[in-house]
C-alpha cells in the first residue's frame, strides 16, 4: 500500500521487461506477416515505451530529474523534487498529482500532497516521494571505504575495493538510481540478443491454497501479463509457421506425388500436398519462405494423419521383411533338397 523508492525502480524493471517482451513477441509477430507477405487484420496492441520514457528519460525523465536534485546545490527535500516533477512532467499522460494538469483528482484527498500517480502497463501505483532522495543517493563516504580496506580481515577489505587508495576516484559516485537504470539497460541488451521463452505464472488465490480460483486477481494478472494482447494478435494471425522444407520432409508421405522423393521445390511440393489432403483454402496460407496455418485443429488433423501413414508404413516394412525372410528360408531349402535328392539317385 506504501509504495517508495525501492517499489518505483522495481516497477520501472518490471515496465522495461514487458516492453521487450512486447518488442519479441506482439511487435515480430506483426512483423513476421508483413515480411512473408501475408495478408492479414492488423492488431492496435499498447506499447508502454511512453512509460518508460518517462522514467528514464535522459532530460526529463523522473531519475534524470531525482540526480538533478541529488546533485544540485542548495536546499534538496523531497518537496522540491516534486515541485520538479509537476513543472516537468505535469502534461504527460501517465503521470499525476495533485498540482499537474493530467491529474483527474485535484479534489480527491485519496491523492496527497506529497505523492505522485504513475499510469503504470499494470494500472495506476502511487508512490510518497519520502525518502526518495537520500534512498538515491545511498553514499557510501570515502573515509569509511578507506578505513574498511584498511582492516586486517581479508574479507573486510575485499568488500571495499573503492577504498584502495591507489584507485580513489575524485568523482561523485553513481546514484542508486543511475546505477540500477545502467543494469537494466545492460540486462535489455543481453536480452535482445537471445531468443528467450516466455512463462507466465498465474496465482489463482492469495491463500496458496488449493481448489480455490479467484477471479478478479486471475483477471487482474492476465491483463498486466499482457497475455491478452498476445491472444488477440494470435487470434487474428495463424497459430503455426514453418518453413517449407522441414513441413514438406514431415508430411510428404501423406501423398503419393511427394512420396518417397520430390524432385521440384519444396513451396510446389507442399502445394501438392495440401491440395491432394483437401485442406481448405481459408485454413493456410503461403509465405516467401513459410507456410501459415491459422488453426490448430489442421495441425492436429496433418499430426493424426501422419501418425496414421507411419503405422501403416510400418505395418508394410514388416509384411515385406517377413515375406524376403520366409522367402530366403523357402530358397534355402529348395537348393538342400536338389543336392540331397541328386546325392540319392546317385546312390540307387
Amino acid at each position: 500500500q506504501d509504495n517508495s523508492f525501492e517499489q518505483f525502480i522495481i516497477n520501472y524493471c518490471n515496465e522495461k521487461l514487458q516492453q521487450i517482451f512486447i518488442e519479441l513477441t506482439l511487435k515480430e509477430e506483426q512483423e513476421e506477416y508483413i515480411r512473408e507477405g501475408i495478408e492479414w487484420t492488423h492488431i492496435e496492441y499498447f506499447n508502454n515505451a511512453i512509460i518508460c520514457d518517462l522514467i528514464e528519460n535522459n532530460q526529463t525523465g523522473i531519475l534524470a530529474m531525482l540526480d538533478e536534485e541529488c546533485l544540485r546545490p542548495g536546499t534538496v527535500t523531497d518537496d522540491t523534487f516534486l515541485e520538479k516533477l509537476n513543472q516537468v512532467c505535469a502534461t504527460h499522460q501517465h503521470f499525476e498529482s495533485r498540482m499537474s494538469k493530467c491529474s483527474r483528482f485535484l479534489n480527491d484527498t485519496s491523492l496527497p500532497h506529497s505523492c505522485f500517480r504513475i499510469q503504470h502497463y499494470a494500472g495506476k501505483v502511487m508512490y510518497q516521494v519520502e525518502g526518495f532522495v537520500d534512498k538515491n543517493n545511498d553514499l557510501l563516504y570515502r573515509d569509511l571505504s578507506q578505513a574498511m580496506w584498511k582492516a586486517n580481515h581479508s574479507l573486510i577489505k575485499a568488500l571495499f575495493p573503492e577504498g584502495n587508495p591507489a584507485k580513489i576516484n575524485l568523482k561523485r559516485p553513481p546514484t542508486a538510481g543511475s546505477q540500477f537504470k545502467a543494469s537494466v539497460a545492460t540486462l535489455m541488451k543481453n536480452l535482445q540478443t537471445k531468443n528467450p521463452n516466455y512463462i507466465r505464472c498465474i496465482k489463482p488465490n492469495d491463500k496458496k491454497a488449493a481448489h480455490i480460483f479467484n477471479e478478479a486477481l486471475v483477471c487482474h494478472q492476465i491483463r498486466y501479463l499482457g497475455l491478452l494482447e498476445n491472444v488477440r494478435v494470435r487470434r487474428a494471425g495463424y497459430a503455426f509457421r514453418q518453413p517449407y522444407e522441414p513441413c514438406l520432409e514431415r508430411y510428404k508421405m501423406l501423398c503419393k506425388q511427394t512420396w518417397p522423393h520430390w524432385r521440384g521445390p519444396a513451396r510446389a511440393g507442399v502445394e501438392v500436398l495440401f491440395n491432394e489432403l483437401q485442406i481448405p483454402e481459408e485454413e493456410f496460407s503461403f509465405g516467401r519462405s513459410k507456410i501459415f496455418i491459422r488453426n490448430p485443429r489442421t495441425l492436429f488433423k496433418l499430426e493424426d494423419l501422419r501418425k496414421q501413414r507411419l503405422e501403416d508404413l510400418a505395418t508394410l516394412i514388416g509384411k515385406i521383411y517377413r515375406g524376403w525372410k520366409c522367402r530366403t528360408r523357402f530358397l534355402l531349402m529348395k537348393r538342400c533338397q536338389i543336392v540331397i535328392a541328386s546325392w540319392y539317385r546317385r546312390y540307387a
